[in-house]
C-alpha cells in the first residue's frame, strides 16, 4: 500500500489544487504555484512549498488573500462567501454560539479592526477560543499595518496546515 504522500506526488496538476487549494481561503493560486516543487519527501516539505510561494506573492497577492477571509463571528447565514472549512472552524472555537453581549462586543472589536486595518481580523480559531480570541483582537489592534499583515498571513499559515493534516487524514481513511 503506497502511502499518502505517495498519492498526493501522482496527482495531476488539477487533482493537486482541487485537492489542496482550499486550503488557503478562496486563493488556489498558492497550490497551483506550490505543485512545482513536487514531488514532497513528506507534509513538511508540502507545507514549505506553500508557505514559500505565499512568501513570494506580491503585496497585492498577499492583501487579497487576507482579505479573502470571513469576519469572524458573525451571525450564521449572513456571509455567503463562508466556506465549510471557517464555518467549522468558527464553530469549533464556540463563535456560531455567542450571547447577545459577546456578540456586540465581537462586532465593536471587528469593527474598530477593520477601521484600523481594512482587514479583517485572522486568527486560527482552532488553536484558541472566545476569550483568546477577543484578547487577540484587542491586543492586536496596538499593532502597526506591517506588523499585522505579517500576523494575520502567520495565522494564515497555521490555518492551513491544520487544514492541509485534515485533508492527508481523510486520505488516509479512504486508502
Amino acid at each position: 500500500m503506497s502511502s499518502v504522500m505517495d498519492r498526493v506526488n501522482a496527482f495531476s496538476a488539477v487533482r493537486f489544487v482541487e485537492m489542496f487549494g482550499p486550503l488557503y481561503e478562496h486563493s488556489p493560486w498558492i497550490a497551483q504555484r506550490a505543485y512545482g516543487h513536487a514531488p514532497f519527501a513528506d507534509v513538511q516539505a508540502m507545507q514549505a512549498a506553500m508557505r514559500a510561494e505565499l512568501d513570494r506573492a506580491d503585496d497585492a497577492e498577499k492583501m487579497a488573500l487576507i482579505r479573502a477571509h470571513p469576519e469572524l463571528a458573525q451571525r450564521m447565514g449572513v456571509d455567503p462567501t463562508l466556506t465549510s472549512a471557517s464555518a467549522a472552524e468558527q464553530a469549533s472555537a464556540g463563535l456560531d454560539r455567542l450571547t447577545p453581549e459577546e456578540f456586540t462586543r465581537f462586532r465593536a472589536l471587528n469593527d474598530a479592526y477593520a477601521a484600523r486595518f481594512g482587514i479583517p481580523f485572522i486568527i486560527c480559531v482552532r488553536r484558541s477560543d472566545k476569550a483568546g480570541i477577543l484578547n487577540g483582537i484587542q491586543t492586536r489592534l496596538e499593532n502597526t499595518p506591517e506588523v499585522e499583515q505579517q500576523t494575520a498571513l502567520a495565522e494564515i499559515n497555521k490555518i492551513a496546515a491544520l487544514r492541509l493534516a485534515d485533508v492527508l487524514e481523510r486520505m488516509e481513511h479512504e486508502a
